[in-house]
């Protein structure tokens, strides 16, 4: 039942709106500069009296080359030597976070980002390895979730080989599409036989898990191109699939600048990618997690979401979620407990800040009551496609109809147009509703009527 989603271009032009991708709740945008170093030595302080397992980010911000859709934080470079400071400063933030924590808090998950992780070296990877190894608990039996995000141009058969010595068994490939054409528009030239390479590469040496990352509504793109991009991807059998809507907005984000958008494919024609390309999955056997994700019927995320253990948090759909989560790096959040906090998203602001013995930490939030209830109801709802009233009352001591009684007309009229089944027990999300889950969770957002909404991108 999970896998079924009902395509209603109706109900699509309808609800498709600007809103946040729940990564959080309350979401960055109501991160401020009153939270700081403080906060998180507090929080660590919490973590380790309560014992919990942790799950490690690291941002390595470093790409050779700059591809023009890209909205991460990023340093462009080719000087492979400015690794070595930040690496230093990497150390002495793994420093300052782990002597708050417990020899034996156990790190189940651990994900590298970027940027591109392997602008590394592979000496720099070995030693960020052994820095992680000294300050925390990683695991050493393989049972552990540790990914890393891999630029087929960046990475060898050496190279894996390397990753999976050292404990990695998750990749993430970056691919977006395979069309000469659209790739030169965006100035990410990448081949299918790169990705290929390594993706045998991950499967000979047994790596758990493999994602691809695909983008449509790019330059040049069209539902026919992008549909023999899917067909390609599908034969080489990735465990998980992110197929991402591309939002342009070059007023935020200046590589976005050099695209031409009289290139940019219509609305209309956006649909159409996204509709075939859910067709092309589908019928390959791939199920619709929700937000954009696929994964294949025995990966841990599918299975998660069947027994509705699935949760949500800056590490996208993860079964880790009972983790706290530590960033470090340049624009690292962190979660621990009802604390969110982020390191300065400016390298030269990060580097001196340890450079003097001083966390980085430049803004954050701590949750309210209202946000820890609101938080749980939209993670149910964009992890389990359902929401039970009696459990997020016994949890939080409330009244559900009672305490959102405002919103009631609101939800009723999704329920009317078929977005989902609204009863006297129980929110369910119809299969016409999955793809718009967004939309359903945007009516508990308490904070979304003050943001500007040309912040995020739209559902689909």
């Amino acid at each position: 039942m999970l896998d079924a989603i009902r395509w209603d271009t109706d109900l699509i032009r309808r609800y498709d709106l600007a809103g946040p991708r729940y990564t959080s709740y309350p979401t960055a945008v109501q991160f401020n500069s009153q939270v700081g170093a403080f906060d998180l030595l507090h929080a660590l302080r919490d973590s380790r009296k309560a014992q919990r397992p942790l799950s490690l980010y690291v941002h390595i911000p470093f790409c050779a080359n700059i591809c023009y859709y890209c909205a991460c934080n990023k340093v462009i470079t080719k000087d492979r030597s400015r690794a070595l400071p930040y690496l230093q400063r990497l150390e002495q933030e793994m420093q300052l976070i782990a002597c708050h924590l417990a020899p034996n808090q156990r790190v189940e998950q651990l994900h590298f980002g970027g940027g591109t992780p392997t602008f590394l070296n592979h000496d720099e990877l070995r030693q960020l390895i052994a820095l992680l190894r000294k300050h925390f608990n990683l695991l050493d039996d393989d049972s552990g979730d540790y990914g890393i995000e891999i630029d087929p141009r960046e990475a060898d058969w050496s190279t894996m080989g390397l990753l999976r010595e050292l404990g990695f068994n998750r990749v993430s490939i970056g691919l977006q599409d395979l069309d000469p054409a659209v790739q030169r528009a965006v100035n990410r030239l990448q081949s299918l036989d790169e990705t290929r390479a390594v993706i045998e590469a991950a499967r000979t040496l047994q790596f758990r898990s493999i994602n691809i990352d695909l983008i449509y509504g790019l330059p040049k793109q069209t539902p026919e191109n992008f549909a023999r991009t899917v067909e390609e991807v599908i034969s080489l059998q990735p465990d998980r699939l992110s197929v991402f809507n591309y939002a342009h907005l070059p007023e935020r984000f200046m590589p976005q600048r050099r695209i031409n958008g009289s290139e940019l494919p219509a609305p209309a024609e956006k649909l159409q990618m996204l509709q075939r390309t859910i067709e092309q999955l589908t019928a390959a056997g791939y199920r619709y997690i929700g937000m954009d994700h696929f994964a294949l019927p025995d990966d841990e995320l599918a299975i998660a979401q069947e027994e509705s253990t699935l949760q949500r948090n800056f590490q996208g759909y993860t079964t880790h979620g009972h983790c706290d989560l530590i960033g470090l790096g340049v624009s690292a959040i962190s979660q621990i407990g009802d604390l969110y906090c982020q390191n300065s998203s400016d390298l030269t602001h990060y580097q001196n800040a340890l450079a003097g013995a001083q966390l980085a930490t430049s803004r954050g939030l701590v949750c309210n009551a209202d946000d820890r209830l609101r938080r749980e109801v939209i993670q149910q709802l964009i992890c389990n496609f359902s929401l039970k009233f009696e459990e997020i009352e016994q949890a939080f001591n409330i009244d559900f109809r009672g305490y959102f009684n405002e919103l009631w007309p609101e939800l009723e009229e999704m329920a009317d147009d078929g977005l989902i089944e609204l009863g006297s027990e129980a929110i369910i999300v119809l299969p016409a509703g999955r793809l718009l889950v967004r939309s359903v969770c945007m009516v508990f957002d308490a904070y979304l009527g003050q943001q500007n909404r040309q912040r995020f991108s739209r559902v689909i």
